[in-house]
């Protein structure tokens, strides 16, 4: 009896399953691979972007990281080229998605593969930091979807490699991080090799001015998409805020590692100097940890990541520009050593902990310059995060030296007296160097 209703429960989830899928207007195909990764429900996003998608309009949406919103556009791109491709088999790149960071462009490339793998579509996946053999070799062989960074996107393309005159379907992700990194101009160079007629999707995780006059540019007369942040944010994650001198938050940051019981943690710094910094400080005091950012390699950052999946490195210090596209699934602890200025970030960031069902737990260290950002944060999740600020160990802070950091001896509280004498020392070396 037990089996028979076992079988029952599990026909009724695989009806279940293909109904709510198949109502989006997803062919088999699609639907069998989405079954394959174990997708049981469209996400919100996916619910309200798929069918808008599919009816060939402009999309403007504004979602985190974490939302399935590759799936979102990935699944309808795929499934109209797919249909595009059985009526008239026109050679050339038909879609093109262009994301600020390499790991978010192997991330979506990955998708890509996943949800098409019985249509036989062929994807490939551009960025820079690498040398550019392997990817144009991909190329020559023929692409329907092109998933590319900027900068290799528009090298590639001088060099002849790249056409997007086929263009039909343009996916600008994570547009709020293009503008962070400075990539304004090169959208501006991209969206002029363009095809008029095409379908244009927006999507960014905040929807501040600036990205808001760039969509208006892009995009048609769309429809809009909003997830907000607040439904966003995972009320199983354990929220708390200490509330430390900026002198004292390494101190503060060592002394949680070593008594909170952290499987592994996301430190999230507001700068890249200050991601490497953390990993330098961390590892001298007998902690393993790895910093990533825009400036490190592509295979440093692989090295690091590799790492930290493996259980090797138990810090993983990262800029939010850096974190975007690192699919990190079984992570306990995130900490915002640096609170962000954009309410929203702090959504983003937490949210990397407290995914698949599991719990989670992010501290974050708000000095007096942060107390306005923490504010803004509170205002946006309607919710006030409890504060740790009776700790005893933040009473002692002030009365301990502020840790340096061995790379930069000069990082200290209490400098020399003197207004010049910086300006001393490097004349005296200058005198050195030139005699």
């Amino acid at each position: 009896m037990r089996d028979r209703d076992d079988l029952l429960d599990g026909l009724f989830l695989s009806y279940y399953f293909l109904m709510n899928f198949k109502q989006l207007g997803i062919i088999d195909p699609i639907l069998n691979a989405l079954e394959q990764e174990g997708y049981k429900n469209p996400t919100p996003i996916q619910e309200q972007a798929i069918p808008v998608l599919l009816k060939n309009r402009d999309l403007l949406a504004c979602a985190q990281t974490g939302t399935g919103k590759t799936a979102a556009f990935a699944i309808p791109i795929i499934q109209q080229i797919f249909l595009d491709k059985k009526k008239s088999n026109i050679n050339g790149i038909k879609a093109l998605v262009v994301t600020p960071t390499r790991e978010l462009a192997i991330q979506i490339g990955e998708s890509f593969r996943n949800y098409g793998k019985f249509t036989r579509l062929r994807h490939a996946v551009i960025f820079g930091g690498v040398k550019q053999g392997n990817q144009t070799r991909a190329l020559q062989n023929g692409v329907d979807i092109l998933v590319a960074t900027p900068g290799r996107l528009l090298d590639l393309m001088s060099q002849g490699l790249v056409s997007l005159k086929n263009i039909k379907y343009f996916v600008l992700d994570e547009a709020d991080q293009m503008l962070d990194m400075g990539f304004i101009h090169d959208i501006r160079k991209l969206l002029v090799q363009l095809p008029e007629k095409r379908q244009s999707l927006f999507f960014s995780a905040t929807m501040p001015p600036p990205i808001v006059a760039l969509s208006q540019k892009i995009l048609g007369n769309p429809e809009r998409v909003t997830i907000k942040p607040q439904q966003t944010t995972a009320e199983r994650i354990d929220q708390s805020i200490y509330f430390v001198n900026k002198q004292g938050k390494s101190k503060l940051l060592l002394h949680l590692l070593k008594t909170e019981p952290i499987e592994s943690v996301l430190v999230f710094s507001r700068t890249k100097y200050g991601a490497d910094k953390i990993a330098r400080v961390l590892n001298r005091a007998g902690i393993n940890a790895g910093a990533i950012h825009g400036n490190k390699s592509q295979e440093a950052r692989q090295k690091v990541l590799g790492s930290f999946r493996d259980g090797d490195t138990k810090v993983l210090v990262a800029t939010d520009i850096a974190s975007r596209g690192i699919d990190l699934d079984e992570l306990s602890h995130v900490i915002n050593y640096d609170m962000p200025n954009v309410p929203e970030t702090y959504v983003h960031r937490i949210g990397r902990t407290g995914r698949a069902n599991a719990s989670g737990v992010a501290f974050s260290f708000c000095d007096q310059e942060e107390r306005s950002y923490l504010k803004d944060i509170q205002k946006l999740i309607r919710q006030d995060i409890p504060v740790r600020a009776e700790h005893p160990f933040l009473e002692e802070l002030d009365q301990q030296p502020v840790m340096q950091d061995a790379a930069n001896p000069t990082d200290q509280r209490r400098r020399p007296a003197g207004r010049n004498f910086g300006r001393r020392k490097f004349r005296r070396n200058t005198s050195r160097r030139s005699s």
